[in-house]
């Protein structure tokens, strides 16, 4: 699924730009030039992620990130300006945004800058603990907060790590998981070395599932996992 940026920029030429190339490297975009206009838009566009100018027709550009970020507390605001001062910098995150860019920039920048603002919100949205809930996994029984997983020939006790990788393999079941977000949530960084520890977990959790021929957690190189459950 593509990632939707709803992209307001008032200068018709750096806007198509940008507009062209993050639609080019695989976006789905939504230019808007005019401030006044960005909150209908929501109506019709559910973004993932807003790139949004500061200097905007009618409404300034932290005005209108306030105006977003009560109505969408999660949403990723990434504000563009010419402004280089600290006051600046600050008022953008009090104004709600969550990265900011100063002009001119590169698109290999920014396009960098959506992209860890998207894993970014795809990590805190994964729960490490889960207190309460079960899970079943093909044949397989899991509780998370006793650290077991019940096959119909024994109950296998996970460590807390392997606990902690299981408990997002079972929120992601039939989905593509992102290397980078696995080390980040378990791990705390991607580091080479824990790239290596990552690799001998999931081997290990493919093991601890091996009586069913109906799961599988398929390796996508430069990607991540896809853990399949027939």
């Amino acid at each position: 699924m593509k990632t939707k940026i709803l992209y307001i920029e008032d200068e018709p030429f750096l806007g198509k730009i940008v507009e062209e190339t993050l639609v080019h490297r695989g976006f789905e975009v939504v230019r808007i030039n005019d401030g006044a206009h960005v909150l209908e838009s929501f109506k019709s566009f559910s973004p993932d992620i807003c790139v949004l100018d500061v200097m905007l027709p009618h409404i300034d550009g932290f005005s209108l990130g306030l105006e977003i970020r009560k109505l969408f507390q999660k949403l990723p605001i990434i504000f563009l300006t010419a402004k280089s001062q600290t006051e600046d910098l600050i008022k953008g995150f009090e104004s709600g945004g969550t990265d900011y860019i100063k002009k001119p920039f590169s698109m290999e920048e920014l396009i960098i800058r959506i992209n860890n603002q998207i894993q970014l919100t795809q990590l805190n949205s994964i729960p490490l603990k889960l207190d309460n809930e079960e899970f079943v996994i093909g044949s397989y029984h899991y509780i998370p907060h006793k650290y077991e997983l019940h096959s119909a020939q024994n109950i296998i006790k996970l460590s807390h790590k392997e606990a902690q990788l299981l408990n997002i393999l079972a929120l992601h079941q039939n989905q593509i998981i992102d290397r980078k977000i696995l080390l980040l949530k378990v791990w705390g960084d991607d580091t080479f070395f824990n790239s290596r520890t990552l690799d001998v977990y999931i081997n290990k959790i493919r093991n601890y599932l091996s009586e069913d021929n109906g799961i599988e957690i398929i390796t996508l190189k430069g990607k991540g996992y896809h853990f399949l459950v027939q």
